[in-house]
C-alpha cells in the first residue's frame, strides 16, 4: 500500500524510532456489512524495526481510532501509533515561540521578535538586535503618510530602517528561526486538510508476519436477482451482489466477504482533543486581596469533577469490530484465524484472533452462517480498483417453485397476479433485493424478493393475471346476541359477528390454474368454513384452489368473531332494559335480576316525580306570597281589600311552611331509592 508522507505533530513530542525498514500494507481481506461499515485487513512481512503509513481521509480517522487493531506475530512487538493531531490550528500555531495566528504583517511580526538578533539587508546591511516597531509620521509632498519603522540596536547605536525598504531579514538564532519554519510548516500541513496519516511502528528481530485491522464507514452491498422459468415452470434463481471500492486503495487479490446483518454501529468523536476547564485555586495568603464573591470556584471544582470521568468512559465504551465468537459457526468445525500456515487459503469474513494464539484454520464453504449473521464468500480473489463498482455472482441455484395466481381485493378487485410460491430448497440465506422474471427467453415481469432463511417458502407476484377473474359476493349477516349476563352492576352482552363470502374464481385460459385467495382476518376470528386455511399470516387467511381451464370454481368463506360489548345499568333506560328482558337469550337469573331493577327504578322514578311536584308547588306559592307582598304595599291598610290580602297572605305562609316540610321528606324518600338502586347494582352479579 503506497502512503503519502505527513510530518505528524504528535512526532514533534514523541520522537519515533529508527526504523530499518519502511513497509507497504496490502488489504488482504475486506468484509463488508450491510450496517453501513466494512471491515479492512491488511497483512505484510517485516524484517527487524519497520513502520508502516496508511493515509484515511479526515472523517475516517474517528472510526480508526475506534476499530484498529495492530498486530506484530512471530515474536514481535507493536510499537507506538502516531497521527496528526486534531487541535484546532490556532492552538498549535500558539504553542510555537513565534505566533503566527491572525495573519499578522511583517511590522507585526517584526515587533513580536523584540530582542531577537537580525541580520537585515537591502538599501543598507546591518546587524543587530530588534528594539521594536513604531509608527512614524512622514511628509510626502504635499501629504502625511504614516511608516512602519523598525528600530534595531547596533554597534554603533540604535538604526531606524523602514519597513519597506528591507531587503531580507534573517533570524541569527537557530533556535527561534526553526520555530518559525515549524510554524509554517503547521500551517502548510492545514491546508491539505482531508487527508490524514497514521504511522505503525513495530519493533523484533528476524523476519515476521504483521496485521492490521479496522472498520470504515463504505457503501451497504446490494443484492439483485434474475429467475428464469423453463417449459415446466422449474425456477432457476441467479443471484448478483454489487459492491464499491470507496476507499483511496485498490483491492488486489482481495478475498471478499458479504455479510448480511445488522451489528450494532455508531460514530464517536475520538479523534478532537478534549479540554477540561480547570478550577483556579488561591493560597490563603492572596485571599484577603479581592471581594469575598471573586472566591467561588467550589461549583465549577465540583462540576469538573463530575464531567472529568466521561471522555474515559465514552472512550472505554467504543466498540466497533464484531467479536469472532459472533461470527462462528456451530458445528462447522472452523476457528477464526490466528496465524497459521493455511491462512491464504481460507474463505470468508473471519476477524484475526487477536488473542495472540497461532490457530489452524480449517476452509468454509461460500455461504456460512455467522451466527446472527450470514455471508457469502466470493470463491475467487477480488481485484478492483479505487472508486469503482462491480457486480459478483452470489447466487446460482435451481429453487423449488410453484406457478399460482394470487387474488386479494386490495390488491386488484377482479384479476389476480402471476405469482411464484418459493421455496429456498438451497443452503444459502437469500438477502432481499429486485426480482427480473423470464419465462423461457421472454421477460415476464418484476418481483421483490424477500429475505429468505434455507427451507422457507415465500409468495412473489410479478404481472397481472387478465386470463383469470375473480367475483366476490359478501353475504350481510348482522350480528347475535348470543349471552348476556351482570357484572358489578354491568350488563355484558356477547355478540357473534359473522363475516361471510363467496369466492367465485372464472379461468379463461386452456390449462388448469392454481389460485390462491387472500382473505383479511385477525386472530379473534374463527374460520368455519372451509374448516382449514392454506396457509395463515398475521392478518390473511389463504386458500388454495385448482380452477380448471375454462371453468368456473365458487369458494364460500364464513368467518364467525364473538366479542362481549359492556354497558352500565345505572345509565341504561327503561325500555332497553326491556329490551334485554325480553330477549331469548338471557337466563331466568338475569331477566329476574333485571325485572327487579326495573321494579326499583319505577320507584325511584316516582320518588322524583313527587319530589319535583312539591318544588313545584312549594315555588308557585312563594312567587304568589310575593305578588300579594306588592300589592299590600298599594292598598290602605284599613281598606277591605287590604284585609283580604292580609288573609291570603297567612294562608300562603302556611302552605309554604308545610310544602317544604313536604319537600324534604320527598327528597329523603328519593335518596333513599337511589341509595336501594346503587346498592342493589353494586352487588349485582348474575349469569
Amino acid at each position: 500500500m503506497r502512503s503519502l508522507p505527513l510530518l505528524l505533530s504528535v512526532a514533534l513530542l514523541i520522537p519515533a524510532k529508527a526504523a530499518d525498514q519502511k513497509v507497504d500494507l496490502e488489504v488482504t481481506r475486506v468484509a463488508i456489512f450491510n450496517s453501513g461499515v466494512a471491515y479492512y485487513e491488511c497483512q505484510a512481512t517485516v524484517d527487524g524495526n519497520a513502520t508502516a503509513e496508511l493515509d484515511f481521509r479526515t472523517e475516517q480517522v474517528n472510526d480508526i481510532l475506534k476499530s484498529l487493531m495492530v498486530q506484530d506475530l512471530d515474536g514481535g512487538r507493536v510499537g507506538v501509533v502516531r497521527y496528526a493531531s486534531q487541535d484546532p490550528i490556532e492552538k498549535t500555531l500558539k504553542s510555537f515561540g513565534v505566533d503566527i495566528t491572525g495573519k499578522p504583517s511583517l511590522a507585526e511580526l517584526l515587533d513580536q521578535l523584540r530582542g531577537q538578533p537580525v541580520e537585515i539587508t537591502g538599501e543598507r546591511r546591518i546587524n543587530g538586535v530588534i528594539v521594536g516597531v513604531e509608527q512614524k509620521s512622514v511628509q510626502v509632498g504635499d501629504t502625511i503618510v504614516v511608516e512602519q519603522q523598525l528600530n534595531v540596536l547596533t554597534d554603533s547605536g540604535i538604526q531606524q530602517l523602514p519597513v519597506s525598504n528591507l531587503g531580507g531579514i534573517r533570524l541569527t538564532d537557530q533556535k527561534v528561526a526553526d520555530e518559525l519554519q515549524k510554524a509554517l510548516a503547521t500551517l502548510a500541513r492545514s491546508n491539505d486538510a482531508s487527508k490524514k496519516s497514521v504511522q505503525l511502528s513495530f519493533e523484533g528481530s528476524g523476519q515476521r508476519r504483521v496485521r492490521v485491522a479496522y472498520l470504515l464507514e463504505a457503501p451497504i452491498w446490494k443484492t439483485s436477482y434474475r429467475l428464469a422459468l423453463d417449459d415446466e415452470g422449474v425456477p432457476f434463481l441467479q443471484g448478483w451482489a454489487t459492491v464499491e471500492n470507496a476507499t483511496e486503495e485498490d483491492w488486489n487479490d482481495v478475498r471478499l466477504s458479504l455479510v448480511s446483518g445488522r451489528p450494532i454501529s455508531f460514530r464517536m468523536d475520538l479523534y478532537t482533543p478534549i479540554y477540561i476547564p480547570r478550577p483556579v485555586e488561591e493560597l490563603e495568603l492572596y485571599a484577603s486581596l479581592r471581594p469575598p464573591e471573586y472566591a467561588a470556584g467550589t461549583y465549577l471544582g465540583t462540576a469538573v469533577a463530575e464531567l472529568a470521568p466521561a471522555p474515559a468512559a465514552m472512550a472505554g465504551r467504543a466498540g466497533g469490530m464484531v467479536p469472532g465468537s459472533a461470527l462462528r459457526k456451530a458445528g462447522r468445525g472452523y476457528n477464526t484465524f490466528g496465524g497459521g500456515q493455511d491462512d491464504d487459503d481460507e474463505m470468508g469474513y473471519q476477524p484475526a484472533d487477536w488473542s495472540g494464539r497461532n490457530a489452524s484454520v480449517a476452509s468454509v464453504a461460500d455461504a456460512a452462517d455467522a451466527g446472527e449473521l450470514f455471508q457469502y464468500s466470493i470463491a475467487a480473489p477480488v481485484a478492483l480498483p479505487r472508486q469503482q463498482s462491480a457486480m459478483l455472482p452470489i447466487v446460482n441455484e435451481q429453487i423449488e417453485g410453484r406457478k399460482v395466481s394470487i387474488y386479494n381485493p386490495n390488491t386488484h378487485i377482479k384479476h389476480p397476479l402471476n405469482g411464484l410460491e418459493l421455496t429456498n430448497a438451497s443452503d444459502l440465506h437469500l438477502m432481499q433485493g429486485p426480482v427480473t422474471l423470464f419465462e423461457g427467453s421472454v421477460y415476464a415481469g418484476d418481483a421483490k424478493l424477500p429475505d429468505m432463511q434455507p427451507k422457507e417458502k415465500r409468495l412473489i407476484a410479478y404481472a397481472l393475471d387478465l386470463a383469470t377473474e375473480v367475483t366476490v359476493r359478501q353475504k350481510s349477516s348482522p350480528y347475535q346476541m348470543i349471552a348476556v349476563k351482570v357484572v358489578n352492576g354491568t350488563l355484558v352482552r356477547t355478540d357473534k359477528h359473522i363475516d361471510e363470502r363467496e369466492y367465485v374464481v372464472k379461468n379463461k385460459s386452456d390449462r388448469t390454474r392454481a389460485v390462491l385467495i387472500e382473505q383479511p382476518w385477525t386472530d379473534d376470528w374463527k374460520l368455519i368454513t372451509p374448516s382449514k386455511a392454506y396457509e395463515e399470516t398475521p392478518n390473511l387467511l389463504r386458500f388454495d384452489l385448482d380452477v380448471p381451464a375454462a371453468e368456473s370454481v365458487t369458494l364460500p368463506v364464513r368467518l364467525e368473531r364473538v366479542g362481549d360489548q359492556t354497558m352500565a345499568l345505572s345509565n341504561l333506560s327503561d325500555d332497553r332494559v326491556q329490551y334485554f328482558i325480553r330477549s331469548r337469550v338471557i337466563s331466568p337469573a338475569v331477566r329476574q335480576a333485571l325485572e327487579r331493577l326495573v321494579q326499583m327504578k319505577a320507584v325511584l322514578a316516582r320518588a322524583t316525580s313527587d319530589r319535583s311536584a312539591a318544588e313545584r308547588a312549594n315555588a308557585e306559592a312563594t312567587r304568589e306570597q310575593a305578588r300579594i307582598r306588592e300589592n299590600l304595599n298599594t292598598l290602605r291598610n284599613t281598606s277591605d281589600a287590604y284585609k283580604r290580602q292580609i288573609d291570603k297572605f297567612e294562608r300562603l305562609e302556611i302552605e309554604i311552611e308545610e310544602s317544604r316540610e313536604r319537600v324534604q321528606q320527598l327528597q329523603q324518600a328519593e335518596r333513599q331509592a337511589q341509595r336501594a338502586v346503587d346498592d342493589f347494582l353494586r352487588n349485582l352479579s348474575v349469569e
